[in-house]
């Protein structure tokens, strides 16, 4: 089905690439996309997505356009409705939000009720143009929050946030049933979202204490120490790889320095991949040389996390 999905406007590219890897984007715009999704349900993976609503009509971002549509659709419904609208950055309307939540509750024949209402119709206002459709799924940030590093029963500072592994494991393209392999799992946050939407989940660590904690937050994941130059897997037998890469001063790294190691590793990832899969690396450092030495680099972005710290977020294939 043909779905608007209203994106997190919490990095310009991240929200739009966890969805392009997974489901085909007919139509991008500012914090907003069209996409053509299997499912409703399918929507639950996605943790930059914040809403998604049926597609009933685009029109230009102006007063005469937006009525004009709501008079063409000629929408009636029996159950209590009210009309919400969200203006992007650069929405290009002059119209007040107020007033076009009005128009909505003019133009839809039935019963208006702002306090309770059973359906909601929303517009979307981005680089103008108005999207519009009914509310059919929203994002729940409680599992998330749940899930955070300092909940869970084995905690070590300095991990990713659920969220955004969330979404790196999504822009690998995994589907259920695929193996995703963390071949620097630390406390095993990559495992536990893989897991989630229904991917096999490995873990390798240097670290004995790291595997530990992993086994600890997530028993069912396959955990176990091993050094990431040379994983205890055969060639061709993973489908993704998602890490965040070791910084240094912080982890345990065998061998002869940072970069030795990313090599060694860039290899070895290149050796269990399934070949032509997606996989998606973290990095403090820009390793776009190194890794384009053995893969086809298809996407490349930046995270500012603070004044010391800018995570590399790296899809290569």
């Amino acid at each position: 089905m043909k779905l608007i999905l209203e994106l997190s406007g919490e990095h310009p590219a991240i929200p739009v690439e966890e969805v392009r890897a997974v489901f085909p984007v007919r139509e991008q715009n500012t914090q907003v996309i069209i996409a053509e999704v299997p499912s409703v349900s399918d929507l639950d993976r996605f943790a930059y997505t914040h809403a998604a609503m049926t597609c009933l009509g685009t029109c230009h971002a102006d007063q005469e356009s937006f009525i004009r549509m709501l008079q063409n659709l000629d929408l009636s419904t029996k159950k209590p409705f009210c009309g919400r609208v969200k203006k992007m950055a650069d929405h290009g309307m002059e119209t007040p939000s107020a007033y076009l939540e009005k128009l909505i509750g003019f133009h839809i024949k039935g019963q208006v009720s702002v306090s309770s209402p059973e359906k909601i119709f929303r517009a979307v206002i981005a680089g103008g143009t108005c999207y519009f459709g009914e509310l059919v799924w929203e994002l729940d940030r409680t599992p998330y929050h749940a899930r955070k590093p300092g909940n869970r029963p084995f905690f070590h500072p300095g991990v990713m946030m659920p969220r955004m592994i969330r979404a790196l494991v999504n822009m690998s393209g995994a589907i259920p049933g695929e193996w995703i392999l963390d071949p620097f799992c630390g406390t095993g946050g990559t495992l536990i979202e893989a897991s989630l939407i229904g991917c096999r989940a490995a873990g390798t660590d240097a670290d004995p204490e790291m595997i530990a904690g992993s086994r600890i937050n997530l028993p069912a994941a396959m955990t176990g120490t091993a050094d990431a130059r040379y994983l205890p897997f055969p060639e061709g037998s993973i489908d993704h790889v998602v890490s965040d890469l070791p910084y240094g001063q912080s982890v345990t790294i065998i061998g002869s320095g940072l970069s030795g190691l990313y090599q060694q590793a860039l290899l070895e990832i290149k050796r269990v991949v399934k070949e032509g899969n997606r996989s998606v690396l973290v990095t403090h450092q820009d390793i776009r040389q190194l890794a384009g030495q053995y893969f086809d680099i298809i996407g490349y972005y930046e995270q500012r996390v603070h004044k010391s710290l800018t995570r590399r977020i790296l899809v290569i294939k």
